[in-house]
């Protein structure tokens, strides 16, 4: 039978993050960006980004979680969260992405990252979460409304090759 868990993510599990991003948004976005901007996207490049990120945090409340995928012969990186403080609100924390493979969605995955991500929160001192999400990809703000999450009003669009693409932020409190 297998089991979940998360914990802190490790240098060497920066390619399977990069791995896991360039999958998942090709499959979630694909309807959202232009198709050459997702078939150009670089696992090398994001897999080194991810790595100074997990070895070099810009400060002491910036963490990348991993999601396990844990059987009795093997155990699988499957999602991961990356966050830190927000720049628009100093006491909110603030979700830089956090995605599950989709092959292993609805299994809890994403509802352990956010839970764990949310201790940490409490531990720092923030007293509320922020997250950017796409409109047009409705898996997103629909798992976070299940979580308790809801849109606070703000929006922004994301210029992608000439292409607005719009977000809203969700929030809770602590």
């Amino acid at each position: 039978m297998a089991q979940g868990h998360v914990r802190p993510g490790r240098p060497g599990d920066a390619g399977e993050i990069a791995r896991i991003q360039v999958a998942t948004w090709r499959t979630a976005y694909r309807r959202l960006f232009p198709r050459h901007v997702l078939a150009d996207l670089d696992e090398t490049e994001f897999a080194a980004t991810w790595r100074d990120s997990i070895m070099a945090p810009p400060t002491g409340r910036h963490r990348v979680l991993v999601a396990v995928e844990q059987s009795s012969a093997s155990s699988y990186v499957v999602g991961f969260i990356a966050f830190g403080p927000s720049d628009d609100l100093s006491t909110a924390a603030e979700i830089g992405e956090l995605l599950v493979e989709p092959r292993w969605g609805r299994r809890g995955h994403g509802s352990r990252l956010l839970a764990a991500a949310a201790d940490h929160w409490r531990d720092d001192g923030f007293t509320s979460a922020l997250a950017w999400v796409f409109d047009q990809a409705p898996a997103t703000p629909k798992f976070l409304a299940s979580a308790g999450w809801a849109p606070d009003g703000a929006r922004r669009s994301l210029d992608v090759e000439d292409m607005l693409v719009p977000q809203s932020r969700y929030a809770t409190l602590l």
